[in-house]
């Protein structure tokens, strides 16, 4: 049975750091994609940051590149996302998902994903 476990989330002033983690087990991750998500309340689900565990092949949203990075452990099963000079509207619930790489495509829905984390919450003050 597959589970992610995220930790790191925290409350955080603009332009300030956090680190997320995300622990994966249950089975071998090699052809899969590790994502973060986040969601604010009445939205769906936005895409963040993605990373192929087989190439550590990453990449971001329009909206963080620059600012955050995706990284793995794919000996301890890993994924963490550096989150460095925070705005607040960066202000929200983010998950971490892991699905089967597909090439043809940058992973970026939704729906692309089967297996998600519980979520933690990141807050960034103004």
């Amino acid at each position: 049975q597959v589970q992610l476990v995220e930790s790191g989330g925290g409350l955080a002033e603009t332009g300030g750091s956090l680190m997320l983690s995300c622990a994966a087990s249950g089975r071998s991750f090699h052809a899969y994609t590790m994502a973060w998500f986040r969601q604010i309340p009445g939205k769906e689900r936005e895409f963040v940051a993605a990373i192929r565990w087989s190439s550590f092949y990453k990449y971001y949203s329009d909206s963080v590149k620059g600012r955050f990075t995706v990284s793995g452990d794919n000996v301890g099963n890993m994924v963490y996302l550096q989150m460095n000079n925070l705005e607040p509207e960066d202000t929200a619930v983010y998950y971490c998902a892991t699905g089967s790489t597909l090439f043809t495509r940058a992973m970026t829905k939704e729906d692309d994903y089967l297996y998600w984390g519980q979520g933690v919450q990141v807050t960034v003050s103004s």
